[in-house]
């Protein structure tokens, strides 16, 4: 109930921002090429992630893909005009449907973050937690457990895991393969475990970040060059650990455009989330970054 009034509510606000023009402000600035729309969605429904693609279409931007950044970012190819970057976290199980084939059926590049335990194992750690505090066992909350030093964190994972039992939530191994052999389908890494990594001792953070990719580049036989942290906690550690591994790119939760600046900053690359179940005005106000404008952190 308490969510279903907050999407209302917010569906009221975002109809307010669009009738006022501030959208129409950010589409106009962002077609003459001031900055590029950076957007990503975790386990979106196909309606919302179709209206996102169509919407993005209908006002004149046109879809890049992680190569197309790097070169921009790399002076090869100018600026573009009406840019947008779609980016997708974890690799859930219903992203096969609800955003590869959409992507495949709109000709649209997008990349997918994969946390690789979760391909091999069928679920992230955060879902077991969620479903300890549904049954009242006692366990520390997901936000608790996030601000753990990590090797405590895991202890408590392991103990939740014994006493609870989910059904698959993430990408199968075969449907990651699939994907990645979509022409529309770039595959980036996003750690092993999805720790928080600024609460990892330094070989953890290294390996979380190593082991995940060299996983991917195994199953796949492909490079992987583009990384988004878990969370979006980094610190200039995780930074100079990427240059090592190899890594062009990396992507933040910070919620801003992508602007000529900042892609000079390239392992801290910002983009605008898009939540699960919300309206299509809230994700229109969420896509160009005018809803994080006046809700920082929400």
């Amino acid at each position: 109930m308490k969510n279903k009034i907050r999407n209302i509510n917010a569906k009221i606000i975002s109809f307010l921002f669009i009738l006022l023009g501030l959208t129409r402000r950010v589409k106009k600035k962002a077609l003459r090429g001031d900055f590029i729309l950076s957007i990503y969605f975790h386990s979106p429904e196909g309606v919302l992630f179709e209206f996102c693609i169509k919407w993005l279409k209908k006002h004149g931007f046109h879809f890049l893909s992680e190569e197309d950044i790097l070169a921009i970012a790399n002076n090869s190819i100018p600026f573009p005009q009406g840019g947008v970057i779609l980016t997708v976290d974890d690799g859930w199980l219903s992203n096969e449907k609800n955003v590869i084939a959409i992507a495949e059926k709109h000709k649209v590049p997008v990349t997918i973050f994969i946390a690789t335990h979760a391909i091999e194992q069928g679920n992230y750690w955060w879902p077991y937690v969620a479903k300890a505090q549904e049954l009242r066992m006692g366990f520390p909350s997901i936000a608790e457990l996030k601000s753990l030093p990590n090797k405590k964190r895991e202890k408590i994972l392991t103990k939740i895991k014994t006493q609870v039992t989910l059904e698959r939530q993430a990408l199968t191994l075969k449907q990651l393969e699939k994907a990645a052999n979509s022409a529309y389908i770039n595959i980036g890494a996003h750690t092993v475990y999805h720790p928080i990594l600024t609460n990892c001792e330094d070989d953890e953070s290294y390996l979380e970040i190593k082991e995940s990719k060299d996983q991917i580049e195994s199953w796949l036989n492909t490079k992987v060059h583009s990384f988004a942290y878990p969370n979006g906690d980094y610190s200039k550690r995780e930074i100079e650990y990427l240059k090592q591994l190899d890594f062009f790119s990396a992507y933040t939760t910070e919620p801003n455009y992508l602007t000529r600046e900042s892609l000079k900053k390239i392992y801290q690359l910002p983009r605008f989330c898009i939540y699960e179940s919300i309206s299509k005005q809230e994700a229109i106000c969420r896509m160009t970054g005018i809803w994080q404008q006046f809700f920082k952190g929400s």
